[in-house]
């Protein structure tokens, strides 16, 4: 069985950061059936344009179900209070006061149905002097603390590439759901659930605000690539040359500097003077950085991440979007899955990245707007065709 079977979910979050909760709820197995405005349904469906759903709204939708609701009508809002005492979980990730200006309160949906769990994402929480700002992932990261221990020490802070902030957000919510499903299991309550993204991103700052004793006098500062380990760590130049065309070495002990001079075919460097300690080392990292690349330059970042894995330095090369779909290794753990879009055909997707021993689920494309409005309306509130037919002809549902 599925680990979260029978666990049901009327999904109002929209482009990435609450999308990424039900995702992962779904891909669980939980029933997640999302809520959409009809005409344009989430705003995600369109950020390329081009007339079909875009790459990134099929990226955090697999597995769900669309409904095209108009929660604006009150035809609209009465048909989704009619189906939430059949459902467990309300998601959303509206701008906050959203929800209250719709009447959809949590108020008002716990007094529809006591058991309801109702999970929210804002960029700085419900309450406090900044909870009316808006906020997006990088706005969450920069506030969140993560922008300024990225890049190298004597330039700017650095936007990171991966979004911490929206899918870290999601994929706390979506922990805080299960733990309540486990309570109410006990309790017989549901209860609210409030996800700030800029405390998640702060609360990923837990390694770097860890080390602050080392710095009394100042913040943590940027140390850039070589940061984090022994001289020798750090970022490392491979062939034939390209943007992309590095690897990343990560030395804490002395065995692993050991195993890096063997890698490259110079165990002389270890009874060299310049190399023997931390200090010379750090000393002469210059110079350690020519000899590395000396090696590395004649390889490709692949064959060098292999070569130097195998004698156990911890070393990734610096994988693109190519190259992880491309993967050899995330092809063998079945990550690279490849589903059926009925408009853009065979899409290739990174697959869930938690792996249940007894639990699975199969992958499936996102939704298309509105595809199950008449599906779910028919099965939660026993509407027909003509029933449905009538609430479409007034723009209060879609279907296709």
């Amino acid at each position: 069985m599925a680990a979260l079977d029978g666990v049901r979910i009327l999904d109002l979050t929209q482009y990435e950061a609450g999308t990424s909760c039900t995702q992962y709820l779904a891909w669980f197995g939980a029933d997640v059936v999302k809520v959409e405005p009809p005409g344009r349904g989430d705003p995600g469906r369109g950020v390329e344009g081009g007339g079909v759903d875009s790459l990134y709204f099929l990226s955090f939708n697999h597995n769900k179900r669309s409904v095209a609701l108009n929660l604006a009508d009150p035809r609209g809002k009465k048909l989704f209070l009619d189906m939430l005492p059949k459902f467990d979980v309300v998601t959303e990730n509206f701008s906050l006061g959203t929800m209250e200006k719709l009447g959809l309160g949590y108020d008002v949906l716990q007094s529809v149905n006591p058991r309801v769990i109702y999970g929210t994402i804002k960029g700085f929480g419900t309450y406090g002097p900044y909870s009316q700002y808006k906020c997006f992932d990088w706005v969450a990261q920069a506030t969140g603390g993560s922008f300024s221990v990225a890049g190298e020490a004597d330039g700017p802070p650095v936007k990171p590439g991966a979004t911490m902030g929206d899918t870290g957000s999601g994929i706390h919510l979506a922990m805080g759901i299960m733990a309540a499903l486990m309570q109410r299991e006990k309790t017989g309550r549901g209860q609210m659930i409030e996800i700030s993204m800029q405390e998640v991103v702060a609360s990923f700052m837990r390694m770097q605000l860890s080390t602050r004793e080392r710095f009394p006098e100042g913040p943590v500062p940027r140390r850039g690539s070589r940061s984090g380990g022994m001289p020798a760590t750090g970022m490392y130049r491979c062939a034939p040359g390209g943007p992309n065309d590095y690897i990343y070495m990560h030395i804490v002990t002395q065995r692993m500097w050991d195993s890096l001079t063997i890698g490259i075919g110079k165990p002389e460097m270890q009874a060299d003077e310049r190399f023997t300690t931390i200090q010379a080392r750090a000393q002469n990292w210059d110079i350690i950085q020519q000899e590395i690349e000396e090696w590395t330059m004649q390889r490709t970042k692949f064959e060098a991440m292999e070569e130097l894995a195998e004698v156990g330095v911890p070393v990734g090369a610096v994988y693109d979007s190519i190259d992880l779909l491309n993967d050899r290794h995330l092809a063998a753990r079945g990550q690279i899955a490849k589903v059926q879009h009925p408009e853009r055909g065979d899409v290739e997707m990174l697959a869930p990245p938690v792996h249940m021993s007894d639990s699975e689920v199969e992958m499936r494309p996102a939704p298309l707007l509105g595809a199950d409005t008449a599906g779910v309306l028919a099965e939660e509130l026993g509407l027909g065709s003509e029933d449905i037919a009538a609430l479409a002809a007034d723009g209060v549902v879609g279907t296709r």
